[in-house]
């Protein structure tokens, strides 16, 4: 009994590991300019590899970078990347659906390894989702982002004095890059960055408060301000669907 249970376990590894193979490969370019944008951000590679140890998600690294280079506290960049990361929520929830009914502990572990790509993969796989399958896709993709950040940080080491300065540049050209396809599919999206930017511009200007609360305080009332709309406006088609 204990033998197919272990059997089923590798196989289920071997299928998840094979389906995580796209999204390491993925994370390979993402995960190098990381560490690079690091190095040129100063961290050192030490601090880098931690970080990708312990956070593993691209867009709030990527966040922390552009605020630790405006000198934003620690607090305010912990809050901003909670912020950023609240929609791991709504894919945990949805991913416990399709889960097998293991040990609690079981889904704790493997829910550090939970990405918009990994979810994605989980997602759209036929049948339960086990803690094998699971670790397998995240084993693959984990290694490929922690690894390429070290190897990142190490190129960026070695580029000349004038080019790591100058790469600065393309975190915001990062940022922008993500930001644009986005916005191509949705109004909502372009209304956010749009009432975002307006905040932040306004408390910065009028200097209410530091860079690092005006860009939480900045993006939370965006947030709210366009949910708030939304829903006004679903409640009002509701209201015209059932008068017709």
């Amino acid at each position: 009994m204990a033998e197919a249970v272990m059997g089923k376990h590798h196989s289920d590894f071997k299928r998840g590991f094979q389906s995580g193979i796209s999204i390491g490969i993925g994370y390979f370019p993402v995960a190098l300019t990381f560490g690079l944008l690091a190095k040129t951000t100063g961290l050192t590679l030490t601090e880098t590899v931690l970080m990708s140890l312990f956070v593993f998600a691209g867009a709030s690294q990527y966040i922390s970078l552009s605020l630790l280079t405006l000198g934003t506290g620690i607090f305010e960049i912990i809050l901003t990347t909670f912020i950023v990361n609240i929609r791991h929520f709504l894919m945990g929830t949805a991913l416990n659906e399709k889960s097998e009914d293991e040990p609690v502990v079981n889904q704790l572990i493997y829910s550090f390894g939970i990405t918009d790509e990994t979810f994605s993969v989980a997602s759209m796989k036929d049948g339960v989702v086990t803690t094998g399958y699971m670790l397998g896709v995240i084993s693959i993709s984990y290694s490929s982002w922690v690894i390429n950040s070290g190897i990142g940080h190490l190129i960026g080491a070695n580029l000349p004095k004038t080019l790591q300065e100058s790469m600065s540049v393309a975190l915001y050209a990062m940022f922008v890059g993500l930001l644009v396809p986005s916005l191509k599919k949705s109004t909502k999206v372009l209304l956010l960055a749009l009432i975002a930017a307006a905040f932040h511009t306004i408390f910065s200007m009028l200097q209410l408060m530091s860079t690092g609360w005006a860009i939480v305080v900045a993006t939370l009332l965006s947030a709210v301000l366009v949910e708030v709309v939304e829903t006004l406006r679903k409640k009002k088609r509701g209201v015209i669907s059932n008068e017709q």
